[in-house]
């Protein structure tokens, strides 16, 4: 069974590839049947609940729930922990395995999809566009841990574009579209070139700690300040539920809503009811919105379309871009180029269904969306210069293709290479990272020979090498697949070694995480 799972930060959401057409799957829970799981991770001691189960105990204060894990995972490395109070640092790999394994279960046993017993899960993942390696990497590495079939990932807004040319497939007509995807916890945008079959990503922005998630808070903030309530006075599990009411509110919003009920019995009996002006929640909200206004336009202008020009389509996709002031806002700007998904909370898992389905011949070209390179040092040690390995804009391969090959090829002046990679969103025009930086962990190669089986490098120190040693011929060759994902062969030629390493945050120094916040201000 192939599937298309979009591993949201408010929501799950599956598609199933069925004979060509892309059904989403709903799930039973209760009494209730739902077009999403929820990806929740309940705690208490060493008692772990996942999803729906997860679900049912919010209420109860004997448990921590965790909501928001796609957020966490900007920062992670594999063995990096989530700080949770009394519960103490948990694994946060193993939170997000388990929360897998749970929708797996789901899908086998309480889905509108029910695969035979034994029947491999074959998936195609969504990953945010501006997502960094580790990300990725840790995405795929929880999903097969919970035993699903990986098949690749997408960039979601690429997702969307595909589920929007499939719609638009009975047109011959080649378009340029910008898929704005303003999901539960991230922002993306990308310029996607379609063609019948063929879609090709031109450039992709994002902001990726902008999503429902903070309208949410917003209107719990607002509701909070109507009623007088401090905000430091909830409990986190008063909290989640506020959380979760106010989701409710928002996503209830149409453009004729004048006031919106905020039930803050819900959090806690005895709260009453606010009623927050729908015009002071759109004013709060507005600045968010409009920073993601400002960079479809930065991205638009880069790719030399100022103001829209020479763009057919501006896409509107997420669940968090059902607010009416987001439609209102773009049209402002695109007028009746901007649309709207009929599925605004599926269309990334409709478009990772149908990519799954080899059957439906659609290629999307993928690229880098951020710098990825290495710190060297010139000038004999007294500079530091960044050497872009794959620039932001690089052609992925296609998943059926060879990995993308980059060859560097020299003869070092010191006993060890110190390797120290990061990923940036941007560089300067001296060629500095800037922007949104991913600092990766280090590595360290054996220049000289007589450290070539030294298995622990980082308790020798680097140092010149002495005219008495022979020259050394270093050959680094890197390789990146479709999905993003990073290796580098480090080789030294003159004496036949060589050494492979997966890059991204393995080494586990990380310190532990902190969950999303509980409130960005104190109220009063």
């Amino acid at each position: 069974m192939k599937l298309g799972i979009d591993f949201g930060t408010t929501r799950v959401v599956v598609a199933h590839s069925d004979r060509g057409n892309y059904p989403v799957v709903s799930f039973e829970a209760g009494d209730a049947s739902y077009e999403w799981f929820p990806p929740l991770v309940a705690l208490r001691g060493e008692e772990r609940k996942y999803g729906w189960d997860a679900w049912t105990v919010q209420s109860d204060p004997g448990w921590t729930v965790l909501r928001s894990l796609k957020r966490l995972l900007e920062d992670a490395g594999p063995q990096t922990r989530v700080q949770l109070g009394d519960a103490g640092d948990v694994p946060l790999l193993e939170m997000i395995a388990g929360m897998a394994a749970a929708l797996r279960a789901a899908i086998q046993e309480t889905s509108s999809v029910r695969p035979e017993p034994g029947e491999p899960l074959e998936v195609m993942l969504g990953v945010p566009a501006n997502a960094n390696s580790n990300q990725r990497f840790l995405t795929v590495d929880a999903f097969r841990r919970a035993g699903f079939e990986v098949l690749g990932l997408l960039n979601e807004p690429s997702a969307a574009s595909i589920e929007y040319g499939h719609r638009q497939r009975g047109t011959a007509k080649p378009e340029k579209v910008l898929v704005y995807d303003l999901g539960g916890g991230t922002f993306d945008a990308s310029l996607v070139d379609l063609d019948q079959r063929t879609h090709s990503v031109i450039a992709s922005e994002g902001i990726p700690t902008l999503g429902g998630d903070d309208f949410d808070q917003i209107l719990a903030e607002l509701a909070l300040e109507r009623s007088g309530t401090l905000l430091d006075s909830l409990t986190a599990s008063e909290w989640f539920r506020l959380h979760d009411e106010c989701r409710r509110q928002k996503e209830s919003l149409n453009p004729n809503t004048r006031r919106i009920a905020v039930d803050l019995d819900a959090a806690r009996p005895g709260l009453g009811q606010a009623n927050v002006p729908a015009a002071e929640f759109y004013e709060r909200s507005r600045p968010l919105l409009e920073s993601t206004v400002e960079l479809v336009a930065n991205l638009l202008e880069r790719q030399g379309h100022p103001g829209g020009s020479g763009l057919d389509t501006v896409y509107i996709t997420g669940g968090a871009s059902e607010m009416p002031l987001v439609a209102r806002l773009l049209r402002e700007q695109y007028g009746r180029k901007v649309k709207r998904s009929s599925y605004t909370r599926a269309a990334t898992a409709i478009g990772l269904a149908i990519q799954a389905d080899e059957a439906t011949g659609y290629v999307l070209r993928e690229r880098f969306t951020r710098h990825f390179g290495v710190w060297r040092e010139a000038a004999g040690g007294q500079l530091l210069v960044f050497d872009p390995i794959f620039p932001r804009g690089t052609p992925l391969p296609g998943a059926k293709d060879a990995p993308l090959k980059i060859l560097r090829a020299y003869y070092p002046v010191h006993n060890i290479g110190h390797f120290r990679y990061l990923e940036s969103s941007h560089l300067s025009e001296s060629g500095w990272p800037t922007g949104d930086l991913a600092v990766w962990d280090e590595i360290r190669f054996p220049f000289d020979a007589k450290l070539a089986t030294t298995p622990d490098l980082e308790s020798v120190a680097v140092t010149h090498i002495n005219g008495s040693t022979p020259p050394q011929h270093i050959e680094e060759e890197y390789a990146c697949d479709a999905t993003g994902t990073v290796r580098v062969t480090i080789r030294n030629r003159t004496c036949g070694y060589e050494r492979e390493y997966k890059l991204g945050r393995w080494s586990g120094k990380a310190a532990a995480l902190e969950p999303v916040r509980k409130g960005r201000k104190r109220l009063k």
